[in-house]
């Protein structure tokens, strides 16, 4: 018992996989995730601190590198098979937020546990670094999704979750940082060479357009 078992579980992190079952060009871990999460929220975080948002780094720091230490105990789920309902996703917070509280209470010190506690709950809420999280999560997912498209990877699980990570992230049109996203970022993205462009731009653009954008990739 004690932190040694917690900083040991650090690299099993590194042995979970994403999207486990389906053949993948590129393994990401979830512990890689987690990095490039971090790395994303901290320039989404930049970028709304610059438009006038107060920003909590050290709350932003901590969601966005805990976000998913649960998988620990779950492993990944695939991202369509998770958002199939909403009582589905919801079933599933409650494993991990029970596997995370018995974790937490087995190896943690006491003096530390209600530390913990708050530090591997859900981090996706309705604060500005919760809804930071939120976009910066599902933006690491469209890239790890697009990468397989770029490289021609035949299955179809890809453009689903490709189309799942846009969708989340138009749902937070309204920050600035997601402006920025669909202004600079996702057009260098989709004028890269690759085989299904034109299908995966005209995806996106239709996307967009619904959601009551303006699509100009």
């Amino acid at each position: 018992m004690g932190i040694h078992h917690y900083f040991k579980s650090l690299s099993d992190l590194e042995k979970i996989y994403r999207c486990p079952g389906k053949f993948k060009f590129q393994e990401h871990s979830v512990a890689s995730h987690s990095f490039k999460v971090t790395k994303i929220a901290q320039f989404l975080g930049t970028v709304e601190e610059q438009a006038g948002e107060q920003i909590d780094w050290r709350l932003l720091y901590e969601k966005a590198l805990n976000h998913d230490y649960a998988e620990l105990f779950t492993g990944d789920i695939k991202t369509p098979v998770k958002y199939a309902s909403k009582e589905l996703k919801r079933l599933f917070n409650e494993v991990e937020e029970e596997m995370t509280k018995k974790f937490v209470e087995k190896e943690i010190p006491t003096e530390f546990q209600h530390i913990y506690l708050e530090r591997l709950k859900e981090g996706k809420d309705e604060t500005l670094e919760g809804r930071i999280l939120s976009v910066a999560d599902k933006i690491d997912l469209l890239y790890e999704s697009f990468g397989e498209i770029q490289k021609e990877n035949p299955e179809e699980l890809f453009l689903e979750i490709y189309e799942e990570a846009l969708s989340t992230i138009l749902r937070f049109k309204d920050m600035t940082c997601v402006k920025y996203f669909f202004e600079y970022i996702l057009p260098d993205m989709l004028q890269e060479r690759f085989i299904e462009q034109s299908e995966l731009t005209a995806i996106t653009e239709k996307m967009i357009m619904e959601s009551g954008g303006n699509a100009s990739l």
